[in-house]
């Protein structure tokens, strides 16, 4: 496996793990509602601005993957989508592209 390879992967699991205690600690705080951690994401204009920033930036990735991984047909790449979705761009990125690298 090549070092770029292995950054990938690193960054994968950190932009898993470092995003998801911060959700985690939060549900345990405010107990476990999706609506109100949406809330919470729009509490102000700045936070608003980033939650839309990390939007777009998920809608892009998803196009993205899903053409190179109709050109390749290499559709165990797919699996970026639910990553970016359900964890965030942090983990389903470096994940396309550690899963793209492969040779």
């Amino acid at each position: 496996m090549s070092k770029m390879r292995l950054i990938y992967l690193a960054l994968a699991v950190w932009g898993t793990i470092h995003p998801m205690s911060w959700f985690i600690a939060w549900f345990n705080e405010n107990g476990y509602s999706l609506a109100g951690m949406v809330e919470a994401w729009h509490v102000n204009a700045a936070t608003s601005g980033l939650v839309w920033d990390l939007t777009v930036a998920a809608v892009t990735l998803t196009l993205w993957v899903i053409v190179e991984t109709w050109q390749r047909r290499a559709w165990v790449n797919l699996v970026a989508i639910p990553a970016t979705f359900c964890i965030g761009v942090s983990c389903g990125l470096p994940l396309y592209l550690f899963l793209r690298s492969k040779a």
